[in-house]
């Protein structure tokens, strides 16, 4: 059975993201979805991201309760930028060949700028929310990326919710409930995350 994989930031895991990555799990049949959090975020490096043991560990409460969601460490525990193309090589190697790589279209906007990205359309099938894009504009990135065919679209209910939103919210002292998973509310507030 293919498994999926759900990587990010996840500064901090929301609701969008558990909703993605049920979605997909059931809609394409994963054995799995592996939530990754990226241990360096080379795109993200100029935004002051949490530390990586604060973004695992929120990302651990956030898929506990599934157990179709699996937390996979391994671009937390490497040295220097992650690059996906580096995790997708190593999931080979141990025999995971079957990927399906789970992404919002934003993040199939921004995929030309990522380091050898046509080895990552290689090594693993693409699976996108529309986020706001449609069809059409699918099916241009993904001509754009040399794919033969655009991805398999995910459906999903429109969640407008982001962590930038969720770090905001903390910011201005305005709730979050209901935007993330309680475990995950309880620890930003006991950590004092993004004050």
């Amino acid at each position: 059975m293919p498994i999926g994989l759900l990587g990010g930031t996840f500064d901090p895991p929301h609701v969008g993201h558990l909703v993605l990555g049920e979605c997909a799990r059931e809609q394409l049949g994963l054995e799995r979805v592996y939530f990754m959090p990226a241990g360096d975020p080379w795109r993200k490096a100029a935004l002051g991201v949490s530390s990586a043991a604060h973004r695992l560990a929120m990302t651990h409460l956030a898929i506990a309760d599934n157990p179709g969601f699996h937390l996979d460490e391994r671009e937390v525990e490497r040295i220097g930028p992650t690059y996906t193309v580096d995790t997708l090589r190593e999931m080979h190697a141990q025999g995971l060949d079957d990927v399906v790589l789970i992404l919002g279209s934003d993040a199939l906007a921004d995929m030309p700028a990522w380091r050898d990205p046509d080895v990552i359309t290689a090594l693993a099938r693409l699976a996108v929310a529309p986020k706001g894009a449609d069809q059409g504009e699918q099916a241009w990135l993904a001509a754009q990326l040399g794919l033969d065919a655009p991805p398999i679209v995910v459906e999903m209910p429109p969640l407008p919710v982001s962590s930038t939103l969720v770090r905001e919210r903390v910011r201005e002292g305005m709730p979050i409930r209901y935007l993330v998973s309680p475990a995950v509310e309880d620890y930003i507030r006991e950590h004092g995350l993004y004050r």
